[in-house]
């Protein structure tokens, strides 16, 4: 289980918690609660976060879980990529 082991970073409006899975590609997983906003905000979030993950390399044999807080509606695009970015290379730094 990903959120209960592994390494967790939180950056800007995200937190990113990252573990070992048993695959041979990365597992991405997204989280936008209800305090994020209501269903349109939600939804928004993940396909801004979806967009961000997908230009990124991430590594085999780990999964990625990312939780959005509201910030993440209404960040700059090049913010949020900078707090993905970060997040991703400070924990996988921390799993090594």
């Amino acid at each position: 289980m990903i959120l209960g082991s592994g390494a967790r970073q939180r950056v800007g409006g995200i937190t990113l918690a990252v573990g070992h899975v048993e695959s041979d590609r990365p597992l991405v997983g997204l989280v936008a609660g209800r305090r994020v906003g209501n269903a349109v905000a939600r939804n928004r979030a993940k396909r801004r976060l979806r967009s961000v993950l997908a230009g990124l390399s991430l590594q085999p044999g780990l999964g990625y879980v990312v939780i959005a807080s509201p910030g993440v509606v209404t960040a700059a695009y090049d913010e949020l990529v900078g707090w993905v970015t970060l997040a991703v290379r400070k924990t996988e730094e921390r799993l090594r």
